[in-house]
């Protein structure tokens, strides 16, 4: 990297940050060019360059405080699974950890909430993927009852939906117990009582989630396997 990319990269994430800081203690009609741009000690010029105009800002602003969110969450499912963490803790912690950051952060929540900007944004991508990992953690050991896709998008839909609830209410007449019972809905939802043999999906949603690690198989083997499976869960949601 030339010295002149470097502080173009270093000036970029300076004005990042600032912005990022604005948006959390003021609000987005904080985050103008103008204020960014004397907190961050730039010309106003400077922003316009790198981000177009104050969307691409808030865009940017997002972006980072997302993927900063989504890394460490991902360090930790990779630690819960190489270590002897309880699959379903580890979604509890996550749901909690999810629903106190969208709390903590609502302007941030409101603009990634936006169905436009989420279909295009790396970081929610990315987050999604790190709920699809514990999931799979959940179907591995037998506990899943739906598809894991399935169980990935019910989990999502209700966090999105309690922090909406949540945020939309005067935090003295929230109900502390609100996001507690939303989660336990869910799980009543997708995970057997038992690991007892249930029902074709059951076994098939089991075996769905080892398919891909089943070395003893080809990969068009693995392929036309998981086929199979997707076709017997299809048929019995």
């Amino acid at each position: 990297m030339t010295e002149t990319s470097s502080r173009r990269t270093d000036t970029r994430t300076r004005i990042v940050e600032t912005a990022a800081r604005l948006l959390q203690e003021r609000g987005p009609a904080a985050v103008t060019t103008r204020a960014v741009a004397e907190a961050a000690g730039v010309q106003a010029p400077a922003i316009y360059r790198l981000f177009g105009d104050k969307d691409g800002l808030l865009e940017a602003v997002a972006e980072h405080t997302m993927a900063t969110y989504v890394s460490a969450k991902a360090a930790v499912v990779a630690a819960a699974s190489s270590g002897d963490v309880d699959p379903l803790e580890d979604l509890r912690d996550g749901w909690a950890g999810q629903i106190g950051f969208g709390l903590a952060h609502p302007a941030l929540f409101h603009l990634m909430s936006d169905p436009a900007r989420a279909a295009q944004s790396p970081a929610l991508k990315a987050g999604r993927e790190v709920l699809r990992a514990r999931v799979r953690r959940l179907a591995e050991t037998g506990r899943l009852r739906v598809s894991e896709e399935r169980a990935a998008e019910l989990i999502h839909a209700a966090g999105v939906g309690t922090v909406t609830a949540l945020l939309t209410t005067p935090p003295a007449d929230r109900d502390p117990g609100l996001a507690d019972a939303m989660l336990e809905s869910v799980l009543a939802q997708i995970l057997t009582e038992t690991t007892e043999l249930k029902d074709d999906a059951w076994v098939a949603v089991t075996l769905r989630a080892a398919a891909p690690q089943l070395e003893v198989l080809s990969a068009a083997e693995r392929s036309l396997l998981v086929e199979w499976l997707d076709r017997v869960i299809a048929a019995n949601p």
